[in-house]
């Protein structure tokens, strides 16, 4: 059963990006559109909606593999100081599965950041003309003005309309089978992170004119790099606020009075998250057992508060590094190769490393 991420795109063979053949090769891109029904059939867990989707757009699943690498990849990286460090993709997706089964912080994180991913990737393929649907923006046409005076849209602006639509249809289907709070919370958290690339759209323009004198302009609307999302979404997450459902079941409404009603940029979650510092199958925990913590730190990577109070080993390493670096003109830099000796503090196990499992 591979039915236990958003959306259900990681039960598509395409978009497992730690598996081989890779998603770029060539052959695997033929046959997969080729063979669309057959495949989109075959993938466990769709519902109705998500196979319509994938039959007609199969080129569309091969953006979406990429949009998976994008938000696996920054969601590593917002949470590689944190006792969770959503690896749980790399050692155990089931693992992962569990978190998202918790109504929780992570689980509203994940859902965010992975419906944000799929927005860029299918937006990026409009734009360098990899799927049939979609184009450049056909709105960005004609002349505009903005604070700089007047300008001409053109160049290829990025078509972020399609990329949400498409993006919500896809991810979306499989909430709006059900009407329950868990529902509501992910379609609230998958539209806050589609909302987050659009954020970061900005205009891109490039003078014409004697000298670059800039007497004309033309412009285009661009995404910004997706670490500018992830960033966002990450404060959003250390924002997030807890809510509880209204009694008519339509919608939430906070669970700490002191604190603001969520808008739609905001992340909700319904429970408290489990502090992972054992290995724990039910709530998707690896536990910081041998997770590397630093010993002068003072927030969540340090020592005490990334081992939880076991106490931490220490091992002395050597390794090659870059010193002595000089510019020379022009223009190259170079470097020596320096031993170096440095100290790696991991944590200790607990007492009783075995799986804790209350199934």
């Amino acid at each position: 059963n591979m039915n236990f991420l958003p959306g259900i795109w990681w039960s598509l063979p395409l978009v497992l990006v730690w598996a081989t053949p890779p998603v770029t090769s060539s052959w695997w891109y033929m046959g997969a559109v080729g063979s669309s029904r057959v495949m989109c059939d075959n993938v466990p867990g769709l519902v109705s909606r998500q196979r319509q989707l994938c039959r007609r757009h199969p080129e569309a699943m091969l953006s979406i593999g990429r949009g998976v690498a994008a938000w696996t990849a920054e969601c590593q990286h917002q949470f590689r100081r944190h006792r969770w460090d959503c690896n749980a993709l790399e050692r155990g997706q089931r693992l992962l599965g569990r978190v998202l089964l918790r109504s929780s912080r992570e689980s509203a994180f994940v859902h965010a950041i992975s419906s944000a991913g799929v927005v860029f990737a299918i937006t990026r393929a409009c734009s360098q003309g990899e799927l049939k649907s979609c184009s450049c923006d056909p709105k960005k046409k004609g002349p505009a003005k903005d604070s700089k005076g007047h300008f001409d849209w053109g160049g290829c602006s990025d078509n972020i309309d399609y990329g949400i639509k498409f993006a919500r249809a896809f991810v979306d289907a499989k909430e709006r089978k059900g009407k329950d709070a868990r529902a509501l919370m992910n379609l609230h958290n998958n539209r806050a992170g589609r909302k987050a690339v659009k954020r970061f759209l900005k205009q891109e323009c490039k003078c014409h004119g004697v000298s670059g004198s800039c007497t004309l302009r033309t412009c285009w609307l661009a995404m910004a790099d997706f670490r500018k999302t992830g960033d966002y979404l990450w404060k959003k997450y250390n924002g997030a606020i807890q809510v509880v459902m209204n009694q008519d079941g339509t919608g939430f409404t906070v669970a700490n009075k002191k604190f603001k009603k969520p808008t739609k940029n905001d992340l909700v979650y319904f429970e408290s998250s489990p502090d992972y510092c054992i290995r724990d199958r039910d709530v998707g925990s690896l536990g910081t057992a041998g997770r590397v913590c630093n010993q002068t730190s003072r927030g969540m990577d340090s020592c005490e508060v990334m081992c939880c109070g076991r106490g931490y080993d220490t091992s002395r390493v050597s390794r090659m590094t870059k010193c002595e670096c000089k510019f020379h003109w022009c223009c190259a830099v170079r470097c020596q190769d320096c031993l170096e000796v440095v100290d790696i503090h991991t944590c200790k196990a607990p007492k009783s490393a075995a799986w804790i499992s209350r199934t």
